[in-house]
């Protein structure tokens, strides 16, 4: 039985659109969990480049995803470098632009917030945008076109500029059993033994699952 790598730059075989971003990405500031993929047509090996906008080094902030992502082509992530001043007559970045010499870099904008964070188990449709500091939780859809401008709750539905919850993907009983199993942590070998318990709508299987494995 091949077992998959997190590492397989194109897991898709005779498709090259489609990458695991733990294959293409070496930034420090992003980081990524295993079997995370991106997927577009002019090239997965641009992700950091074409959908991490404003990230600069004088920020600090970082761009986290979690395992089993899956992100659909032209979807944005938002940094904190894209922030301006809101707390005066002009948002005009004066001092980054040279008109205020000897001003450092990055001291204009609303202060940062914080880390991006996206859940395990996340979708993300295509061209959606996720604003600065967001957390998406486990689980989540993420429509196309979306514009995430506020926390998602896991399991849930968003759509819509600005992005809205549309519903709860399962009921609260069976999204707390979720997040308890957390299926994305078990060991991969686990993970391929028992997709259909975690594909299906069985929660009582899935449990079976997690029991054996000790999660």
């Amino acid at each position: 039985m091949r077992i998959p790598d997190p590492l397989e730059r194109h897991p898709i075989q005779g498709w090259h659109g489609t990458a695991y971003l733990r294959a293409v990405v070496n930034d420090p500031r992003i980081e990524v969990g295993d079997f995370s993929y991106y997927d577009d047509s002019r090239g997965p090996e641009h992700f950091a480049a074409r959908c991490v906008r404003y990230h600069f080094d004088f920020v600090g902030d970082r761009l986290i995803i979690g395992r089993f992502v899956a992100i659909a082509q032209g979807a944005q992530f938002i940094m904190n470098g894209a922030n301006h001043p809101m707390g005066g007559f002009s948002t005009f970045p004066f001092g980054t632009m040279g008109f205020v010499p000897g001003e450092p870099h990055g001291e204009e904008g609303d202060p940062p917030r914080g880390d991006t964070i996206i859940g395990n188990d996340v979708w993300i449709g295509r061209e959606a945008v996720i604003m600065p500091g967001i957390r998406i939780g486990d689980g989540a859809i993420i429509g196309a076109h979306a514009v995430v401008a506020r926390d998602v709750a896991p399991y849930a539905i968003v759509v819509g500029n600005p992005a809205r919850e549309t519903r709860r993907r399962f009921d609260s009983a069976t999204i707390e059993a979720l997040l308890e199993i957390r299926w994305w942590d078990w060991p991969v070998e686990q993970i391929m033994r028992h997709v259909a318990a975690i594909r299906g709508t069985d929660l009582a299987t899935l449990r079976k699952a997690a029991r054996e494995i000790g999660g």
